[in-house]
């Protein structure tokens, strides 16, 4: 599960730092000093972890920026106060090499209305940073966001006729192939949501989180999957033999009673076991395979629970491929010789059927 990294109330200095590094997907927040967290350091990407973090998904936040409090779990961004389009574009190369992200979040444009820069080309100039992008990083879900309401009404105007292209301008980079997403970020704030006419308001910026994290998880594999991320040490797939798929966790989850499966093998952190010494199965670190309620009977139900040395949760790895629970001294069994997704497990009286024999990978 992704974790805070340092005590909740510190604030981090914004600038450059040692990157931290989760070992999860990689997201890039690129934009400006919204992305920054102007007013409110950590911005958006404060709310955005804790609800990446509570969703149990797995993501290292990548940039050469470094800012936030305590509750914000990784403070690596690449947001930078001022900086129009052309500013993003002419760094976007270095970055993109430098950190390589699976998913980059951009906002950006404000500063060029701020700045009345040639807002008239301000969707060209987006248009010619997103191909940067997509050339830099082809496989990279590239979420492009329009962007936020300001104060004063001129602004706003200009505003929203450059988010009034963007729709079009991802629309041809959909049709060219490339993995490009829209989120309309400006309808989800109100000037009401700003602080200082331009920033937002700490609800604001959550405001934004949510907008992030809904077009995340509607894009499969932008940010992994729940339960996922870098496996334990010394973990490794246990494949059924007749099924041909792995001994999972339903849905990632990391709940006690979370129900064992078998699964297409992806080699998710929830398909990620670790034999002890002790006899048991572990996964997450933490959690043990584990026969529901030390039952003993044929079809009893096997889940995840916290490890607690019980001989329900002792498991005898055998020569023949079968898994034996220790307290019942019955075989870890898919009902039926099934072999379809989502099989939950049992144990059941051992009879060396395929069903009933695994393999390490």
């Amino acid at each position: 599960m992704v974790v805070a990294l340092v005590v909740a109330g510190t604030t981090m200095g914004a600038g450059t730092a040692d990157a931290e590094s989760n070992g999860g997907v990689r997201v890039m927040p690129l934009g400006d000093s919204i992305t920054e967290g102007t007013q409110v350091p950590g911005g958006y990407r404060i709310g955005l972890w804790q609800r990446l973090a509570a969703g149990r998904y797995t993501v290292d936040f990548v940039g050469s920026q470094f800012n936030g409090p305590g509750s914000l779990g990784d403070h690596d961004h690449e947001g930078h106060p001022g900086w129009r389009i052309d500013q993003i574009d002419a760094n976007i190369a270095g970055w993109l090499r430098t950190y390589t992200p699976r998913t980059v979040l951009l906002h950006i444009g404000t500063n060029d209305v701020l700045q009345n820069y040639n807002v008239a080309g301000a969707p060209q100039r987006l248009s010619t940073l997103i191909d940067h992008i997509t050339t830099a990083v082809p496989n990279a879900d590239v979420f492009v966001a329009t962007i936020i309401p300001l104060s004063n009404s001129g602004q706003e105007s200009a505003g929203r006729t450059f988010n009034a292209a963007i729709p079009g301008i991802v629309q041809s980079k959909v049709n060219s192939g490339k993995h490009v997403h829209l989120v309309d970020m400006h309808s989800k704030l109100t000037t009401s949501d700003l602080i200082d006419g331009i920033h937002p308001t700490a609800g604001g910026y959550d405001k934004m989180a949510a907008a992030w994290y809904d077009a995340l998880q509607s894009v499969p594999g932008s940010i992994g999957q729940p339960g996922g991320g870098t496996p334990t040490p010394g973990a490794g797939a246990i494949r059924g033999v007749g099924s041909g798929r792995c001994l999972d966790v339903s849905g990632g989850s990391q709940a006690n009673g979370a129900q064992a499966q078998i699964w297409d093998c992806n080699g998710q952190a929830n398909q990620q076991w670790t034999a002890t010494a002790s006899g048991e199965l572990r996964v997450y670190g933490g959690k043990c395979l584990d026969v529901y309620n030390q039952g003993t009977a044929d079809g009893a139900n096997v889940i995840i629970w916290d490890c607690n040395g019980q001989n329900n949760q002792q498991w005898r790895l055998n020569a023949d491929g079968s898994i034996t629970a220790v307290g019942a001294n019955k075989c870890l069994d898919v009902p039926n010789y099934s072999t379809a997704n989502g099989v939950r497990l049992q144990i059941w009286s051992c009879n060396g059927g395929a069903n009933q024999r695994w393999t390490r990978t």
